[in-house]
């Protein structure tokens, strides 16, 4: 066996399909298959019903169901509008993350995941999500480089 994990093909379901229902063990599946038995233990316990036992169409089927469907904030308009009328009013991601952990409780989103939505967007459109976001960071940042102007006692950047 190598060390890259491959996934269940349809055919794959069919042959574990016909072996379970001549009664082979798990080992032997495994083995006929040329896979870890663990593959096929798992396999068996999340596709089995118990009426009508296992199904290759239906576990194949399945497994497409419980594959990752995006972001978060893609699949929750409101939970996106949220995030994105905050992010146009300037808060970073961080703060966006901790008042909605501690507002909502159940309903929040992490930094991480706020910064991924950000940058998706960005590569996506060319332009950030709301439209002002980078606009705003860029504003605070020329605000800040304004306020350190050089002294004009010594003429270098000191602060009194």
């Amino acid at each position: 066996m190598g060390t890259a994990y491959k996934q269940l093909s349809l055919e794959d379901r069919c042959q574990i399909a016909r072996l379970h229902q001549d009664g082979c063990s798990i080992r032997k599946i495994a083995a006929s298959l040329d896979r870890a038995p663990s593959t096929f233990a798992r396999e068996l316990k999340r596709n089995t019903g118990r009426k009508v036992g296992y199904k290759p169409a239906y576990a194949s089927e399945q497994t497409k169901a419980r594959r990752w469907k995006g972001s978060k904030l893609e699949r929750q308009a409101a939970l996106r509008q949220d995030v994105l009328a905050r992010l146009t009013a300037g808060w970073s991601p961080e703060q966006i993350a901790g008042r909605m952990a501690r507002d909502n409780g159940g309903t929040s989103v992490s930094y991480e995941t706020i910064y991924r939505f950000i940058y998706a967007e960005i590569a996506r459109t060319k332009t950030s999500p709301g439209g002002t976001i980078c606009r705003a960071q860029k504003q605070t940042r020329q605000a800040r480089a304004a306020r350190r102007k050089p002294c004009q006692l010594h003429r270098k950047a000191c602060f009194h």
